[in-house]
């Protein structure tokens, strides 16, 4: 504790508020951790026996196919857009990120309703050709492993490129030059020299990939894949045995740590620097001809089935069923969408601020790790950050339950897990990281010397921060809630499962009609989903390329170059390749 409390003079309590943060973050899934040693009914011999083989072999295929697509589809991206010079570049560099804004299980339902039997696509190939029954051809399942590889590795890539693109910007123009002075050609240049250099951010962009991955519950379970997800839920929900949910979610544990284990492992000991003009405006080759719209071609192709086809898919729908999807019941869903993402986003950057700033009054190795804790949370699955959550709100309703019996004589029922609290603290823990990755991005723009000068002038800590500090950085406050936002509006594992009865957010309502094959009804909520996420997407590819030009020498002319935003990096990451990029929040 004496070590936690070095640091600036001035800093009250504002390390014992992050503390209380990281343990109130550590707590679902210390939760998690006890159900599954000590579970009320121990079904652990019976699932291994029986399905967990299973659902850890198809978890495994499912990362491992989705790292390769996620993998190859970013860095290609990426190093086109950043090496080359061709037709539609300045377009697809930030239409290559749309797809961020897609959920996994919406473009699973779009897809399916596109490729099955009944679809447009194999009634127009019987039309043609005339095959009459499925038994006449030959046509790929998509509700299958292979699908759920594709579509998820189609809506995951734009982690990887993004951080790609910006490790590749980031690199020093004369790279080149003093490869082929060396006798390497452009691909070796590229294999050997550019590309290790990148390798911290490609591992982070991977792992943040592989998280999602693992924490998708609506396309595995549309598509009939039996993942850790799925299993979870299952055994929770269907079976009634929350203890052999937990043992699964544990196991959903291990995964995530294995997989920050393995990001830290791909990138430890590699340290590049770069010198004060590492940033030479490199002239990128201009690709003409056939090569150059191949070039096209390739970066237009995630784009088109990442987005493309799945947004002109909802836009029709959405057009035929709007007014009749337009009523009451589903404005009141859409209100709880509003209110839980709302409360969420702003419940999660007033924590973050505590945290953020109690390590900028205590820059420590403890304080440190206390921020890492908090930020936990990003890498725990949704359906078992649920199960951490349910079950300390659950003994604490039925303790002041007990208590209220034994001295009143009345109960209090559900105080906390049956209502909403229970989905806005689940969304809160889980993306928490977010939101401290960037406010500590906006506090490392402003100066010790403020602290400095408050302190002179008789200010504490508190005042110092809603004087100085917040007016300050209230554009990434803004930014963090808009992020966290979205991604409560996307989240459907943690809300599917804690949500009340008769409690229902646009992701249960798509959801629950894409289940019962009704996708053309589930439009109109996907569509508001997908257009809430845009907004975060269009303001990472605005931020970076404001950051890549003030990163740059200024060109000739007139006047200093403007000060602007700088981009915010996922959870975990960091923006200089002076030192390699910490691991994912885990």
């Amino acid at each position: 504790m004496r070590r936690l409390m070095t640091g600036r003079p001035g800093a009250g309590a504002w390390p014992l508020g992050a503390v209380a943060v990281a343990a109130l973050c550590l707590l679902p899934v210390a939760a998690v951790l006890w159900l599954a040693l000590f579970p009320a009914e121990n079904i652990w011999p019976h699932l291994i026996a029986t399905t967990l083989p299973g659902y850890v072999g198809n978890t495994l295929i499912l990362l491992a196919g989705v790292g390769v697509s996620t993998l190859l589809t970013g860095v290609t991206a990426a190093r086109l857009v950043t090496a080359f010079d061709f037709p539609l570049r300045k377009l697809l560099e930030w239409l290559l990120l749309l797809p961020l804004a897609m959920p996994g299980y919406v473009i699973a339902y779009l897809y399916t309703d596109l490729l099955e039997f009944a679809g447009p696509v194999q009634h127009a190939l019987r039309a043609v050709f005339g095959w009459r029954l499925a038994g006449d051809y030959w046509f790929p399942e998509v509700r299958s492993m292979g699908g759920a590889i594709m579509l998820l590795g189609v809506v995951l890539y734009p982690y990887v490129y993004l951080l790609a693109r910006a490790s590749f910007l980031e690199q020093s123009s004369y790279l080149p030059d003093v490869s082929r002075l060396l006798g390497r050609g452009p691909v070796a240049t590229f294999f050997y020299v550019e590309l290790p250099i990148a390798r911290p951010a490609i591992a982070v962009g991977v792992a943040l990939a592989l998280m999602e991955t693992l924490n998708d519950f609506g396309t595995v379970d549309f598509f009939s894949v039996q993942t850790l997800t799925a299993g979870l839920y299952d055994v929770w929900l269907n079976m009634g045995n929350l203890g052999g949910g937990a043992q699964i979610g544990a196991v959903m544990l291990t995964f995530a740590a294995l997989l920050i284990s393995l990001e830290y492992i791909g990138r430890r000991r590699r340290r590049f620097y770069q010198s004060a003009t590492r940033f030479g405006g490199r002239p990128r080759q201009r690709l003409r001809g056939r090569n150059g719209w191949a070039a096209t071609a390739v970066c237009a192709a995630p784009v088109l089935f990442g987005f493309g086809i799945p947004a002109l898919l909802l836009v029709s729908h959405a057009l035929d069923h709007l007014p009749a999807a337009w009523t009451p019941r589903f404005r009141g869903y859409a209100l709880n969408s509003l209110w839980v993402s709302g409360t969420a986003s702003v419940s999660a950057v007033a924590l973050a601020v505590v945290v953020a700033y109690a390590r900028r009054l205590r820059r420590t190795t403890v304080m440190a790790a206390i921020a890492r804790a908090a930020s936990l949370g990003y890498a725990v699955p949704g359906a078992v950050l649920a199960v951490g959550v349910i079950v300390p709100l659950a003994a604490f309703d039925n303790a002041v339950d007990a208590f209220l019996r034994a001295r009143f004589g009345v109960g209090s029922g559900l105080i906390l897990s049956g209502t909403s609290f229970a989905v806005i603290a689940a969304c809160t823990i889980r993306f928490l990281a977010v939101s401290i990755g960037a406010v500590e991005s906006s506090f490392s723009k402003v100066s010790d010397s403020l602290d400095m000068a408050a302190r002179t002038l008789g200010h504490g800590a508190g005042r110092t921060l809603r004087r100085f500090h917040l007016p300050l950085i209230r554009g990434g406050l803004l930014t963090a809630a808009l992020i966290v936002f979205v991604d409560c509006m996307k989240e459907l594992p943690a809300t599917l499962i804690l949500r009340p009865f008769n409690f229902e957010t646009l992701a249960t309502h798509v959801y629950h009609f894409a289940s019962d094959e009704l996708i053309e009804r589930s439009a109109p909520g996907a569509l508001f989903i997908v257009a809430a996420g845009l907004i975060p997407v269009i303001i990472l590819s605005r931020t970076i390329d404001t950051a890549a030009r003030l990163d740059s020498p200024a060109a000739p002319g007139p006047g200093p170059v403007a000060p602007g935003p700088r981009p915010v990096a996922p959870p975990g990451t960091v923006t200089s390749t002076a030192a390699p990029p910490a691991a994912p929040a885990p």
